[in-house]
């Protein structure tokens, strides 16, 4: 019987057509300076562009990676630019996208010790280090009750924690019974809109989830906290989550950890700690007091794949009680049992998260970190606080221009003051100039523009190139009729 034919690409086949993407990607990072930062497509028009119906046949390689140039390309935004200074950073480099080739190569599925050893003991292992890197509290090592594990963004940690502490406040009973409505959480208005979406999720209902009021920084109040949690225990709720943050989305703010943590632990309450960007900040010794109050969390996160160099998705989710998290998460069907499980001697991170497959992420941030040692990510962490305290100080000096929230890290909220209708005109002509990205937020009611300073190839000479068509684009704003 003839043999039939094959379809698959040849190791030879791969071996040049490789070549040939990683070529691609390195021309890619010489010109990405060149293209306008926001995609200037339309909705709809990268799909009209595209074939109506699949290949009925194989197409050349060439020919796909040509169509990226004529269809993909224009509807990129370029989130890797110099010049991206919107949302928080999503950056990578180098050694993560060759870790993540690698990853993608071995095609592991780690959602047990067994199915690859090397992917479990790694990725405990280099979480370990990063626990030493940033100074966290030893409790989160994976060599005493605590530990970590990598979740695919700070979403999902903030997810898991909220289910850990729902469980934990119901004996362990609301994974058969379900909730009966009475529990609460708590966080500020400025935290990350996923810990409101993991309150329906986890069935715990938004309604419940109390809003604590923000000082003149827009940081958690300690006192409004206390507030909140004796109105509901008063009214016969049960509160049993906060979640704090160090750098939230909207100005960085930093919220009091060691008075909120006191509170969560007279109450009882179980308090996670986001700091999906900031953090990485603690890499550098100066910058540590931010984590200062983290010894009294039950859980913390943060993403290197925002500030590290290590392309999305990783995020770092420390438990100070794996035993909890394992817990609410674990369940085991026969077809997974097996004798390392068994014998109770290993880690299986399938129970520390939602979904029971998982990609090898562990060894893109072990190369990163080997790639760069601890001094590499120190300086390139340094440089970004200090251009963006630079363009901090450029706009103290302004007279056109003030600052719209406290800037302690590398994101400067600021403003013109000529009021929102002016800032919302001039945000729309920046980013239409395809020169540069910003975002904006609304802090004590007035629209603010935001500039965070974390893209791997960000210098100086960017940044002042950004101050200065900020200033150019707003006298041309200036200049037109109120609208």
């Amino acid at each position: 019987m003839p043999e039939s034919p094959s379809f698959h690409m040849t190791p030879d086949e791969f071996r040049r057509y490789g070549y040939a993407v990683v070529d691609w990607v390195a021309d890619y990072y010489q010109r990405v300076e060149t293209f306008p930062v926001l995609s200037p497509v339309q909705p709809g028009e990268i799909r009209a562009a595209l074939p109506p119906d699949p290949p009925q046949q194989g197409e050349p390689f060439d020919a796909i990676l040509a169509d990226v140039d004529r269809l993909i390309m224009p509807g990129i935004t370029h989130w890797q630019s110099p010049n991206f200074f919107a949302y928080f950073p999503a950056n990578t480099s180098g050694p993560s996208i060759l870790g993540e080739l690698l990853s993608a190569g071995l095609g592991v599925q780690g959602m047990l010790w067994a199915t690859s050893p090397a992917c479990t003991e790694l990725e405990t292992h280099v979480l370990d280090w990063l626990v030493d890197m940033l100074a966290l509290p030893a409790r989160f090592r994976s060599d005493g009750p605590g530990g970590g594990v990598i979740q695919d963004s700070a979403s999902s940690a903030s997810l898991c924690a909220l289910l850990a502490a729902r469980e934990r406040a119901t004996g362990y009973q609301s994974n058969e019974r379900g909730c009966d409505g009475r529990l609460v959480a708590y966080t500020s208005p400025q935290a990350h809109s996923s810990i409101a979406k993991a309150m329906g999720v986890a069935g715990l209902g938004r309604g419940n989830l109390r809003l604590v009021e923000t000082d003149e920084t827009q940081a958690m109040r300690p006192d409004d906290l206390a507030r909140q949690i004796a109105a509901d225990r008063q009214a016969g709720l049960v509160p049993c989550f906060v979640s704090a943050t160090v750098g939230t989305t909207s100005s960085n703010a930093l919220d009091p950890l060691p008075e909120i943590g006191r509170i969560c632990r007279q109450e009882g309450l179980w308090l996670h700690v986001d700091g999906a960007m900031s953090g990485t900040a603690a890499l550098c010794p100066e910058f540590r007091y931010i984590h200062d109050g983290l010894e009294l969390a039950d859980s913390y996160c943060f993403n290197p794949h925002k500030w590290m160099f290590t392309n999305f998705d990783c995020d770092c989710f420390y438990v100070a009680d794996k035993a909890a998290l394992i817990r609410t998460l674990s369940i085991l069907p026969e077809y997974l049992r097996n004798q390392a499980t068994e014998s109770g001697a290993v880690i299986d991170y399938r129970d520390w998260h939602i979904p029971l497959g998982r990609r090898f992420r562990a060894l893109k941030l072990w190369f990163v970190i080997r790639h760069y040692g601890v001094e590499g990510l120190q300086h390139h962490v340094r440089r970004h606080v200090e251009l963006a305290q630079r363009f901090a100080d450029w706009v103290r000096a302004s007279d056109r221009f003030e600052l719209a929230a406290p800037a302690p890290l590398n994101l400067v909220c600021f403003r013109h003051v000529g009021g929102d209708d002016l800032n919302r005109r001039l945000l729309d002509r920046l980013n239409q100039s395809g020169h540069l990205y910003l975002t904006h937020t609304t802090l004590d009611g007035r629209y603010a523009l935001r500039l965070c300073v974390g893209q791997a190839q960000t210098e100086e000479r960017h940044v002042a190139q950004a101050w200065a068509h900020i200033q150019e684009t707003a006298a041309l704003v200036e200049q037109e009729p109120d609208q």
